[in-house]
């Protein structure tokens, strides 16, 4: 069994209601609801600490809305508490912020999982240029030969010190957990890199635990900016 949690917190310093924000004329979290809904989890439950958000998502049928007035430092932070009260074994983490997410993605994410006994964590990665590496943000990771992410950073990595040899990947923001380990990784503190580059991912790799990468080749435009609204209104 399997379900979605989607973290959308209103407040945000680049898009203020970021998850009400309209993209052709839709609230943003209502796509991203409705693409959840065409995967093939179990449940799908959007997280939220705001009561304008619980009520746009009350409109969505199929969909389940949680309400939390906590602050948590990430949007895993805030799916795990949702989590605890959960049955189901894996659980997929769907940033409130990608209205164009392939529904295809999330079910190789809960293939994996389920597939592999050994997997705790996984994440999903496609191919970019190099302009594309230039970009801060545009989060980098570099895999070791069996797909595990080695590390992730928003600075240009690897080092072409080899211009031709240098292959970029870019990560996309969906994370799949066994339940187990979400609730583990959630009671972490906060680490070093972690707080430096600003990704939550992290924690998990300092503290030794690995993170199996799935290639895609469908890309995915993550909406932090006005700029973004506009790119999402030129996708449509």
């Amino acid at each position: 069994m399997s379900a979605i949690i989607i973290p959308a917190r209103y407040n945000s310093s680049r898009l203020p209601g970021k998850p009400l924000v309209k993209i052709g004329g839709v609230p943003m979290i209502t796509r991203v609801a409705n693409n959840c809904l065409k995967s093939a989890a179990d449940r799908v439950i959007v997280a939220t600490d705001d009561i304008r958000i619980m009520e746009a998502c009350e409109k969505i049928e199929g969909l389940e809305v949680a309400l939390s007035d906590k602050e948590y430092f990430s949007g895993t932070d805030r799916i795990s508490d949702v989590a605890k009260y959960l049955r189901e074994d894996i659980i997929i983490n769907v940033q409130g912020d990608e209205p164009f997410l392939s529904p295809k993605l999330i079910n190789d994410l809960i293939n994996s999982l389920n597939e592999n006994d050994d997997v705790y964590m996984a994440s999903v990665y496609v191919d970019m240029n190099e302009m594309e590496a230039d970009d801060p943000g545009n989060v980098k990771v570099v895999l070791d030969r069996q797909g595990y992410a080695l590390y992730f950073s928003r600075a240009k990595m690897p080092f072409g010190r080899n211009k031709n040899m240098a292959q970029y990947k870019k990560h996309i923001g969906i994370y799949g957990f066994k339940r187990g380990f979400l609730l583990k990784y959630a009671d972490m503190d906060r680490t070093l890199l972690e707080k430096t580059e600003e990704l939550e991912q992290l924690r998990a790799l300092e503290n030794g635990y690995r993170i199996k990468m799935i290639k895609s080749d469908n890309d995915s435009l993550s909406v932090d900016t006005y700029d973004d609204v506009k790119k999402a209104e030129k996708i449509l």
